[in-house]
């Protein structure tokens, strides 16, 4: 008898999570806000404030993930905060007042893509800071031979 109510809270725990697990495997990233203070490579091609081309992986898909994750831990104020073997979340804190923005990375190996989002959480402009460091990131992985 006490099996039933355990079993039924057990169905509805998996019913409820469920759709964050599919949502996970998706390969998709946040969706930007209306500010300008995020770029993404998944934002639509015509939205000019927001879009920012991913990374096209050349040869290996792992070792251009390792790569990256050697390029954000070699950065200042930039830590890894999670990460899975497709999908990771950074960190970076600006000097002076110690703003947090938010990098999300979620790699496409069937697709040879990386794709990479980066936002502020506060504020409305940033000033170009994560297109910039979007594009510090692709320099320092085409130097290692890992993107195109």
């Amino acid at each position: 008898m006490t099996l039933k109510p355990l079993l039924l809270c057990l169905l509805m725990t998996l019913l409820n999570t469920l759709p964050e697990m599919a949502e996970a495997n998706s390969k998709k990233l946040p969706p930007c806000l209306k500010s300008p203070n995020c770029v993404s490579s998944q934002a639509p091609l015509i939205d000019k404030t927001h879009f920012i081309a991913p990374f096209e992986i050349k040869g290996n898909p792992q070792k251009a993930w390792e790569a990256l994750k050697l390029a954000i831990n070699d950065k200042q104020r930039m830590v890894i905060t999670h990460e899975t073997h497709d999908t990771l979340h950074a960190e970076a804190t600006s000097l002076v007042f110690r703003f947090i923005d938010d990098i999300n990375v979620v790699m496409d190996a069937e697709a040879e893509l990386i794709h990479i989002r980066s936002a502020s959480r506060t504020g409305h402009s940033d000033f170009g800071v994560n297109r910039r460091r979007i594009e510090s990131l692709r320099q320092t992985l085409q130097n290692a031979g890992v993107i195109e």
